[in-house]
């Protein structure tokens, strides 16, 4: 073990359980196997109806704190609950953690708004503080037209933006547009402090035979006989749904292809809209699914699909990717031009990229991934890419080895 000893992990995520599979708690798992005692502080919902509380769950310490509703609002509900994150996280620090000596602070973005805590934790214990950075805010708000640059939302998430960076010891960015990015839109961070920590999981073996497929796609009335294009997860602002939309349409009369868009969100209701309206028939709109019937449904189609807006001019890296790679499956990604995931897609030869909005090269694409051949070695090379790039072992020992070298000296 290093020179770390007590992790403290601040988190927006309901983080129900420590066995779940997912990008943080794969990583807090990671800690706790090497030795480390992990605490994590995250929220709890005033719509559950539930009281602050701390427990100890496999090895990991969770203080829940009682908060403002953030999810399934609107904005100005969401924005002052955020807002008062910090200060209700830092209130039930002190009185839960007063007599714990923090080695290390992990936080992600989003929210930018754990600067209060992190400078506490940092003052009283000397920790060091590292940045698990997953979200460019407030510009993605400004790309999507939610936030205007001259309001006073835009400056002041700014300022709480520049000092997160400021008071953060280390910065992991996602992927190398994410660092060129964050160092070129703020000039007094140190490059030496900012790298690639990708987003990563600890992958499992979800093995459906081809008797199982079958079921799976009769279960949920999806053919058989095609190939299956699916969309899991987040159905927002950012996914650019209307792009989607006319994907959907123009692989109406492909006698190939297949889509299956699987997820929830703010623009689900339009997607939902759509497909009550328009009623197309070669694709099929499912809400959010229990997690382990998502992965059996996923395992069970035959490409990724990865939509962004294209007004993005920030470098987004959806997480969405691990989850099709983990089931071997080759990704397409229609997205906006300043992020580098269809660089890392086309490198790694793994599936394909095109700029969203370009209609007749995504049905290329699609037509392309209809050959069963090509899909299969693609999907091989999207497992071995994520075996050998994005497991949680690798972004442990991106942080770690900062500490490591801290303590040979």
């Amino acid at each position: 073990m290093g020179v770390l000893v007590n992790i403290l992990f601040l988190s927006i995520g309901r983080l129900n359980n420590i066995a779940d599979n997912g990008i943080y708690t794969d990583l807090l798992r990671e800690f706790r196997d090497n030795g480390h005692n992990v605490f994590v502080i995250s929220p709890r919902e005033k719509r559950l109806n539930l009281p602050t509380e701390h427990s100890v769950e496999e090895g990991v310490n969770f203080l829940r704190v009682k908060i403002g509703n953030i999810t399934k609002v609107n904005l100005v509900e969401k924005g002052i609950s955020t807002i008062m994150i910090e200060n209700l996280f830092l209130k039930e620090l002190k009185k839960y953690y007063a007599d714990i000596k923090f080695d290390l602070v992990l936080y992600s973005t989003p929210p930018i708004t754990f600067d209060k805590v992190i400078r506490y934790v940092k003052k009283r214990d000397g920790a060091n503080s590292y940045l698990l950075l997953k979200d460019i805010f407030p510009q993605n708000a400004v790309d999507l037209n939610i936030f205007n640059k001259k309001g006073p939302f835009y400056w002041y998430f700014r300022h709480k933006e520049k000092n997160l960076y400021r008071n953060s010891d280390f910065i992991g960015c996602m992927s190398k547009a994410n660092v060129d990015y964050v160092l070129k839109h703020n000039s007094n961070i140190d490059s030496e402090t900012v790298e690639v920590c990708p987003n990563s999981i600890e992958p499992m073996n979800i093995q459906v035979s081809q008797n199982d497929r079958v079921q799976i796609r009769e279960k949920y009335d999806i053919p058989t006989d095609k190939t299956v294009f699916v969309y899991g997860g987040n159905l927002g602002k950012p996914q650019g749904i209307n792009f989607l939309i006319d994907c959907i349409r123009a692989n109406e009369g492909n006698k190939q292809s297949y889509f299956l868009i699987v997820g929830s969100g703010t623009e689900f209701g339009k997607l939902e809209n759509f497909f009550n309206k328009e009623n197309p028939k070669n694709s099929k709109l499912l809400s959010q699914l229990p997690k382990i019937d998502y992965e059996l449904l996923a395992n069970s189609c035959d490409v990724g699909l990865i939509f962004l807006d294209k007004r993005f001019t920030i470098p987004n890296f959806p997480s969405r990717l691990l989850s099709y790679m983990q089931a071997s499956m080759p990704v397409l990604a229609a997205t906006d031009i300043n992020t580098d995931i269809g660089e890392v897609i086309e490198s790694g030869n793994f599936g394909y990229w095109c700029e969203s909005g370009n209609l007749e090269g995504f049905n290329q694409l699609v037509n392309k991934l209809c050959d069963r051949e090509l899909r299969v070695g693609l999907g091989i090379n999207a497992r071995n890419y994520l075996e050998n790039h994005y497991t949680t072992k690798r972004s442990y020992e991106i942080i770690m080895s900062h500490f490591n070298k801290e303590e040979k000296r």
